[in-house]
């Protein structure tokens, strides 16, 4: 059985590994915490399709339900 001690230490090294990016845990945690909330992540899309005509029309769709409720809710 290990000590407290022994534990606590696994526990920091396990800690560092991650910090370093030496886990492939950490690699997917730093990451995921370093992209913008999903929300920006679509207000960039949504960005990019609406000054471009031909990304509007390949994604109609996506772009009309969008536009609709930016319309039906401008910013104030």
């Amino acid at each position: 059985m290990p000590t407290e001690a022994e534990v606590n230490a696994k526990i920091q090294e396990l800690k560092d590994l991650d910090s370093n990016n030496e886990n492939p845990k950490g690699y997917v945690s730093q990451r995921r915490n370093a992209y913008p909330e999903i929300g920006d992540q679509l207000d960039m899309l949504w960005h990019t399709m609406d000054r471009d005509n031909e990304l509007q029309h390949k994604f109609y769709d996506f772009y009309q339900t969008i536009k609709k409720v930016k319309v039906a809710f401008p910013k104030k």
